[in-house]
């Protein structure tokens, strides 16, 4: 079924991308309430496109790091867990990436984690491989997972584009996203997107894992709270996912890895 909800986006939910993730449950109002236990059979939220422009036809993962039991990062000062600013910042890029013409599926669209309760693997493990059928399932082109960073140094602040080290795409994506962060989020900033071994970009697309900013940092995480900069990262992200697509000559994404 189809319903508009109030962030400007149409949802489908759609049953049988895995076999315990099925049509007939829907979040309320607040995209951030917290749900029931993790494991709870649930769609898969699917958000058409608002509009027509540059990415009309295409169809983009974003998965928001962490998620229910898992709150990833902390925020020390706020006490505030990344798993709650990965969400909004996932949200917005949902808002910036369908009014350019693209469905987009999204691994978590609330407060949730895709693992059984008492799962006969590890928890992180389950939710991580539910998470990864879900985006190859739904047939997204690109994958862009969600996260913030923490550092023990406090002063350390700015983007951070992960890659998977022998994925010539995922690395030409990373790229473009870290050029167009840094330009509109942190002018100053000379990070380069760099590899990292991360389950989630080794699915077989062109997939990055992007780092926000910094919790542990005390301005930059006031910056990561406010709506308006969130707006900001996420028009930083879609604009380089608009310029990936327009490049002629994409290279090929490296096959999927057995892990």
């Amino acid at each position: 079924m189809s319903k508009f909800n109030g962030a400007g986006a149409h949802v489908r939910w759609i049953s049988g991308c895995m076999a315990l993730l099925m049509v007939g449950w829907l979040l309320g109002a607040n995209p951030l309430a917290e749900v029931s236990a993790a494991g709870e059979a649930r769609g898969v939220p699917i958000f058409e496109a608002t509009g027509e422009g540059p990415l009309s036809g295409r169809v983009i993962a974003i998965d928001p790091g962490h998620g229910g039991y898992d709150g990833g990062a902390r925020a020390l000062n706020r006490g505030r867990w990344e798993k709650v600013y990965n969400l909004e910042i996932s949200l917005r890029l949902r808002d910036a990436l369908t009014a350019r013409g693209a469905t987009v599926v999204m691994t978590r669209d609330g407060d949730y984690s895709l693992n059984d309760p008492d799962p006969p693997i590890r928890k992180k493990r389950q939710d991580m491989e539910r998470r990864a059928e879900l985006v190859l399932n739904s047939g997204a082109e690109l994958l862009l997972s969600v996260h913030q960073n923490e550092y023990r140094n406090k002063s350390q602040r700015g983007p951070q584009v992960f890659f998977r080290k022998d994925c010539a795409a995922g690395q030409a994506l990373a790229a473009i996203l870290q050029t167009h962060m840094n330009a509109e989020l942190l002018p100053d900033s000379r990070r380069r997107a760099n590899y990292g071994d991360f389950y989630i970009t080794s699915l077989g697309i062109p997939s990055v894992l992007i780092e926000c900013g910094f919790l542990s940092n005390a301005g930059e995480e006031a910056l990561l709270r406010d709506a308006d900069y969130q707006m900001r990262v996420a028009e930083s992200i879609a604009r380089g996912v608009e310029e990936w697509f327009a490049v002629g000559g994409r290279p090929a994404a490296a096959a999927r890895e057995d892990r």
